[in-house]
C-alpha cells in the first residue's frame, strides 16, 4: 500500500545557481537535468532527488574538510622546517 502524501516536496534551491566542474548546481546539487524536470518528477523521485543532493553535499563538504586539513598541515610542516 502506497503511503499518502499531504505536503508538495519544495524544490532544494537555494538561489546559488552556478555549475561546478561536475555539472551540478553550487547551491543546490541538482543535476541539470534534475533542475530541469523538477516539476514534472514525481513525490517519490523528488524525494530521491533531495536524499542524493544530501550526499552529494556531504562529499563536498568531506572534500573541502581534507583538502583544508591537508593545507594546515603542510603550512605547519612548512613553518617548522624554516626554524631551523
Amino acid at each position: 500500500m502506497q503511503q499518502l502524501e499531504f505536503f508538495e516536496i519544495p524544490s532544494p534551491c537555494i538561489g546559488v545557481c552556478e555549475v561546478n566542474n561536475r555539472g551540478y548546481c553550487k547551491g543546490c546539487y541538482r543535476s541539470r537535468d534534475e533542475r530541469l524536470y523538477w516539476l514534472k518528477l514525481s513525490t517519490a523521485d523528488k524525494r530521491k532527488v533531495v536524499r542524493l543532493c544530501q550526499q552529494r553535499r556531504l562529499r563536498v563538504a568531506r572534500a573541502k574538510a581534507e583538502a583544508l586539513k591537508a593545507a594546515s598541515s603542510t603550512d605547519k610542516e612548512v613553518n617548522q622546517s624554516s626554524l631551523f
